[in-house]
């Protein structure tokens, strides 16, 4: 995986893709998660979200540099 993504004269980090990948898993996961109606059992939905997006974010990480 290259350190930097050149896109039009602008280095982007090389871990963008994976970025986005895990916000658009993430957007796909809460969704079915709220329609099932996960949040209501959950003290602090926003945290919950946000946990589950780190959790993606990292799981693809560790399978790309491992």
């Amino acid at each position: 995986m290259p350190r930097e993504i050149d896109f039009f004269g602008v280095l982007l980090p090389g871990v963008l893709p994976l970025f986005l990948v895990s916000g658009l898993l993430q957007l796909v996961l809460d969704s079915a998660l709220s329609h099932l109606g996960a949040y209501r059992h959950s003290w602090h939905p926003a945290l919950a979200r946000l946990c589950l997006f780190v959790c993606i974010f990292s799981a693809l990480l560790v399978t790309l540099y491992k």
